[in-house]
């Protein structure tokens, strides 16, 4: 790569397995393309959702095994632990055909091979905390970036490095752009009545989904609820729910719409909600706060680190949120909380206005410059060669 940069810039993406790790990546590379000419590729999983979102992109894409990471020690332990140096030897192939000018992990186990890949092959590192904890990969691929940012300022106590920025979440910018009215036309919704809008996430959330199926007669008689229950083949949620809504007086059925995942009317449907359940991702977090929409949050037990109940703690202490443990999400309790939130909506549009105190709404446009001047740093000074491995 020369100074006077005669070709694109040459970023290469690694990350993926969840939205959360793949929706942020998305939104960055777009304001890249805004401020320079950028030649992506994405290495992520063979079966995550980032091979699909960036076959919708038009982002060239390659899958290296990967394997999660685990604290502690199960039957797949060694078999995932197999595949991480796997990984890293296709990705370090991949790499040193493509001759990327960056490299940028967006977190998670998928991105540990690449980030170890573009180490190998002397290319500067950018990595992406997305989320309140740190965990595991981020531990490990920090040591090898030339760069961490972290989405919350709250994460900068929890981990160490030279270069530490706060850059916040990125969120794509069709989120912020959402049309209510689009959205009740679209769905059949009413006007006057309040939307509780459901997620668990680009892959559901079977608790979730099971909790709202059985309060369905009673929750409809207090809102309408559009439900995004995740793929059919990743819970089986769908076809289940589908046949509850049948079962359904006429009156009841025409306020609930229930569908595998949103894409394009995604932005629209946020736009509408009054409320929305879900779980306590990064990127629900984030557009949560972006948007100023009031939630109840049912982090995802288990969790490495907790990240999810972290996550959910920082638009709960905004007073933009009530967490609802999992072990507490029974029909009778959801729709208690949901009448409480919806009796007084002007209370409840001040609740979600509290979270735009975590937002960054510029968060896209920091980590691309993050990414650019690690790039363009190493113009000047290339990076010292990598220690030999033998």
């Amino acid at each position: 790569m020369t100074a006077d940069r005669e070709r694109p810039l040459r970023l290469v993406i690694g990350g993926g397995g969840t939205g959360g790790h793949t929706l942020p990546a998305i939104a960055v590379l777009a304001e890249l393309r805004r401020l320079t000419a950028v030649e992506p590729l994405w290495i992520g999983s063979r079966s995550g959702v980032e091979r699909r979102l960036t076959a919708r992109e038009g982002i060239a894409f390659h899958w290296v095994p990967t394997g999660k990471l685990r604290r502690e020690f199960t039957p797949r332990t060694l078999l995932d632990l197999s595949a991480i140096p796997i990984g890293t030897l296709a990705a370090a192939a991949v790499i040193r055909s493509f001759q990327p000018d960056v490299v940028f992990g967006t977190g998670g186990y998928v991105s540990v091979p690449v980030v170890l890949a573009g180490w190998l092959n002397r290319i500067p590192i950018v990595i992406h905390e997305q989320t309140a904890a740190v965990g595991l990969a981020t531990r490990i691929a920090a040591r090898f970036a030339d760069a961490v940012a972290i989405s919350f300022e709250a994460t900068r106590a929890l981990l160490t490095h030279p270069h530490l920025v706060h850059t916040g979440l990125p969120v794509r910018e069709a989120i912020l752009r959402g049309d209510p009215d689009r959205a009740r036309r679209r769905f059949g919704l009413e006007n006057q009545a309040p939307l509780l809008y459901v997620t668990g996430g680009v892959l559901g959330a079977h608790a979730i989904n099971e909790a709202v199926a059985r309060a369905l007669p009673e929750l409809l008689g207090v809102v309408q609820v559009v439900h995004q229950c995740g793929p059919r083949q990743v819970n089986g949620d769908f076809p289940r729910l589908l046949e509850r809504r049948a079962s359904l007086p006429e009156a009841l059925r025409r306020r609930y719409v229930v569908v595998e995942f949103l894409e394009e009317d995604l932005p629209d449907v946020l736009a509408a909600a009054d409320l929305v359940l879900g779980r306590a991702g990064a990127s629900t977090v984030a557009e949560l706060a972006a948007l100023g929409k009031p939630a109840i949050l049912v982090p995802l037990p288990g969790a490495r680190g907790n990240e999810q109940l972290r996550n959910a703690q920082l638009l709960a202490q905004a007073g933009s949120a009530v967490i609802l443990d999992q072990r507490e999400l029974s029909p009778e309790q959801l729709v208690v909380l949901v009448r409480e939130l919806v009796a007084d909506p002007i209370a409840l549009a001040r609740m979600g206005q509290r979270g735009r105190t975590l937002a960054v709404p510029d968060a896209a446009e920091r980590l691309a410059r993050l990414i650019l001047a690690v790039a363009r740093s190493h113009l000047v000074e290339p990076a010292p060669p990598a220690p030999r491995v033998h």
